[in-house]
């Protein structure tokens, strides 16, 4: 059930040179995410999808063409306001936890809110309401290295949504994890994802998850097409 504006992309085009030529990635692509949806994002290895990932999420600039979020149009914020937009509105979910090490499972999660202005109490307090939502409760004291790969992914999980944003961009986010443990986890994104009236665009290679979501896009030479 989609609620509104979410992510909205207007004839995006972003190249590269190698060399004396120019690699074409994004062809005046075209996408629109609706809160509350939930889309698959597939292509080969190559062909733009993490191009396309970091446009969305605000942290690479397009050579032309639109990005709004949340009606926003973000082509002409400075830096600063890119930043905070991000803080605010986005959670990102990659293949590699990228957890902090030295901190607990519920430190992970308290930290980006407290960048974000929230208070340590009312930090914890979110993150123990994640925590026992994607079943590690009684994980929180642990440092990553004391979880599994699963645990620790569902844990960038919570961190993603510790600000509660509205828009969910992930890359890959089960492929470091086994068939089973995969499964779990992506449901509990998958869940979470619709309870809170996200947007959410997640890349896979995995054609059993992409069949989970709302719709599956496919990337094919710089542009999207629907399946």
């Amino acid at each position: 059930m989609s609620n509104g504006s979410g992510l909205s992309l207007v004839n995006v085009h972003r190249s590269f040179q190698q060399g004396a030529s120019t690699l074409h990635v994004l062809r005046g692509l075209n996408l629109n995410v609706a809160r509350g949806e939930v889309i698959a994002l597939v292509g080969p290895s190559g062909a733009g999808k993490s191009t396309l990932l970091h446009i969305a999420g605000l942290l690479e600039k397009p050579d032309s063409g639109e990005v709004k979020i949340d009606g926003q149009d973000c082509g002409a914020l400075n830096d600063e306001r890119r930043t905070e937009l991000r803080r605010g509105h986005l959670g990102f979910v990659y293949q590699f936890h990228h957890l902090l090490p030295e901190f607990t499972a519920l430190e992970n999660i308290v930290i980006p809110q407290m960048i974000a202005g929230k208070t340590r109490k009312e930090g914890e307090a979110r993150a123990h309401e994640l925590l026992t939502r994607m079943g590690l409760k009684d994980r929180a004291d642990h440092r990553p290295g004391q979880l599994s790969g699963g645990e620790q992914q569902r844990v960038a999980i919570a961190r993603a949504l510790a600000n509660r944003p509205t828009l969910l961009l992930a890359d890959e986010p089960t492929g470091n994890l086994d068939p089973d443990t995969a499964d779990g986890v992506f449901a509990e994104l998958i869940a979470l994802a619709r309870d809170q009236g996200l947007a959410a665009l997640i890349a896979t290679h995995n054609p059993a998850l992409a069949a989970r979501m709302d719709r599956t896009v496919r990337m094919d030479h710089g542009v999207l097409v629907q399946i």
